[in-house]
Parts: C-alpha cells; structure tokens; sequence
C-alpha cells in the first residue's frame, strides 16, 4: 500500500482514539450502531451469515453482534446450488430456511445469493456430469428455470435483492466461464440472459445484480474489462441486470490503482447500474505478524476504500463477509505464512470492536446522504 494520505492519516488518528474504549461502549451499547450510522444516510449495512457453525443463527453469542451492528443478512452458502440442489430433481431448502426464519423473527431484512454461482468447480458434481440428452439445449433451458423459478416460488416477497449470477467473467483473461449447463445452452451469454429474464418474470420488484470480485489492486485489469464487457452486452441486449455487486475481497499492503478502479466505476454506473458493496473484508496476509501495524493496515485500507465507493449515490447496501475474525472464510482459504489468525473482519476472536469497525463507522459518517 502507498503512502496514507493526509485524510486517512487524521481518520487513523481519530480511530485509533476511539477503539482506545470502543469495547466498553459498544458493550454499553452507547455507541450506535453501523446499521443505524449507515441509514442516516439512507444506506444499510449488514453481513453474510451461516445457518451452522460459530458465525452463525446457531450461536447466540455471534447473532448478538449481528442484530446489534446489522441491518441486512445475506446467507453465506445456504442459497448456493451445492446446498439446496441434492440433485437433478430435487431441492433442500432446509438450511436457508432456517436463516430466513431466523431474520424474519428479529426483523431482518435478507438478500438473496445466488440463482448460478457460474464456475464449474462451485457447481454439484452431479450437474457437471449430467446428461442433457438429445435436445440439450432444450433441457438446460428447463433446468434453469425451473430452478429460478422455484426459488422466487416458495420466497415470493421475502427478498428485495438477489445476486442472480456469480463470477461468470474469469479473472485470467476476462473471458467468461464455462460450465456444463452453459455448454448444454450454447453459451454462457444465452445462460446468463435466461436467468436473469426468468428472475425478471418470476419477481418483478427484486433488485436483480450481477456479482463479482474484480478488485482495485493490481492485477485485476483483465477481470475488470471482461466485466464491463459483460455489463456492456446486458445492455446491448436488454437483459434486466439492475446492480452490480462489487465484493470486495481486498488485499492491505498493495497499492490499489486508484485512478483505473474510479475508471471502471464510473464506466459501471455510465450505463446506469446500481452499485452494491457484497461480501467485504480484507486480506492480510501481506502484511507482519504485529498486530497493531495489521490493524492499522487494514483500517486504512477499508476507510481508503469506503470513501471513493460511497461518492457514487447509487451504493446503498453495504454487506460485510463476516463480522468477527474466527469464523471468516479467510481462515481456511488463505491462512497466513506465520500461522496467525487474519484480522480481515471489523470484530476479533473475543468479540472486541478493531480499528476497521472504526473506519466503517467514520466512512458512514462522512458519506453524503442518498435522496
């Protein structure tokens, strides 16, 4: 990461002032919320969550640190064709259920992810070996729809918001990704568009987003250019895609190419998308084992960050990957060389606000009201 600007340094400064006694007040609960700061401004805030395990509906002390910081829920995998497609002709909706149960309850609103995580590494096994027979095209059609289809079925009215298709630009090239369904349709493009027109059918009020993970940092040219590629041929073909879910995965210790990611978001919103910040939290793994210099990182990183996304009006969801540092998909997926636990989440292992809580909450602050 380059030099902290003047503004970050002061936002720093006065965040490292403030966690000095953030736990004793968020404890008191004296300190409001990130939800309530970011409705002020006519945004949201909330996080993914799981229907198992310790970041969770499962564990009390985890939905206290939900329904005290959030706004909106998003289920971390219990959407997902692995979980609620066993098979070719049957669903399990047993485990995003029990997440909608829950949100309901205390008065949560929830969005959807996703109708086709298109990759066919995240598709179930028996979808990439299926046989689509003699009109394949015909069947993969049928297969798509009914899927969306039931979906909106059995939650008609229960999301205002549905990542509808999930990483189909592959970040190598740019190209888009190839699965056995959008082999059996004739293409990706075909796929894509059909699911969005189904979604469109089926729930004529739902915020219908197209998600990914092309980033800021260096290395993400291809990634984002196949996405404005993609995003370009929605609306050259009338496919009614509302948003773009930018997911922010970022990395803390490389410097971003500020200038080409204000480039792609202004190009993102030129054709009059919508803008969603999905499944944030940051990567450290380039950065030392100290703590203090992690967090400090990190902060500057998320507030650096926040700051050029909330100038665009159209950004008013804004959904964490996770709230405190034990249950974060970071863990497992890229564990640090030293063998430490990642500090990619605003909350640490004892549930103690961090300096990226801090910087959210200066970000909302500082943001402009959305009309």
């Amino acid at each position: 990461m380059g030099p902290i600007t003047r503004r970050e340094g002061l936002g720093l400064t006065l965040g490292a002032a403030a966690i000095a006694f953030a736990p004793q007040v968020l404890a008191r609960s004296r300190a409001p919320s990130l939800n309530s700061l970011a409705a002020a401004k006519g945004m949201r805030f909330g996080s993914c969550i799981a229907s198992g395990g310790g970041g969770s509906i499962a564990n009390s002390r985890y939905t206290g640190l939900i329904e005290r910081e959030c706004g909106l829920l998003v289920p971390e995998n219990e959407l997902k064709w692995q979980t609620i497609r066993p098979s070719a002709t049957t669903f399990d909706f047993t485990r995003f259920d029990a997440i909608l149960d829950y949100a309901m309850r205390k008065k949560i609103p929830v969005r959807g992810h996703t109708l086709l995580w298109h990759r066919s590494k995240w598709m179930p096994k028996w979808l990439e070996a299926h046989d689509f027979g003699t009109r394949p095209a015909t069947a993969a059609a049928s297969m798509m729809t009914n899927h969306i289809e039931t979906v909106f079925k059995r939650y008609n009215g229960r999301m205002k918001s549905l990542d509808v298709v999930n990483e189909t630009v592959m970040p190598e090239d740019g190209t888009l990704a190839q699965t056995a369904l959008s082999t059996a349709i004739g293409g990706t493009e075909t796929l894509v568009d059909l699911a969005f027109h189904t979604a469109r059918a089926a729930a004529p009020g739902v915020q219908l987003v197209y998600n990914d993970y092309m980033s800021w940092e260096p290395g993400n040219e291809k990634h984002r250019t196949g996405v404005l590629k993609l995003l370009e041929g929605f609306r050259k073909r009338g496919t009614p895609v509302d948003a773009l879910g930018v997911q922010s995965h970022l990395i803390a210790g490389r410097k971003p190419q500020e200038r080409e990611w204000r480039d792609f978001m202004d190009a993102v919103t030129a054709m009059k998308f919508d803008l969603l910040i999905t499944e944030f939290d940051v990567r450290d793994a380039d950065l030392p084992s100290d703590i203090k210099v992690r967090d400090r990182e990190i902060a500057a990183t998320t507030r650096a960050y926040l700051d050029m996304m909330f100038s665009y009006p159209g950004l008013r969801d804004v959904l964490a990957w996770g709230m405190a540092d034990p249950y974060s998909w970071l863990q497992g997926f890229e564990p640090r060389a030293d063998g430490r636990p990642t500090r990619g989440c605003p909350y640490d292992g004892n549930f103690v606000a961090k300096p990226m809580r801090t910087a959210f909450a200066a970000a909302f602050l500082a943001a402009s009201k959305r009309g």
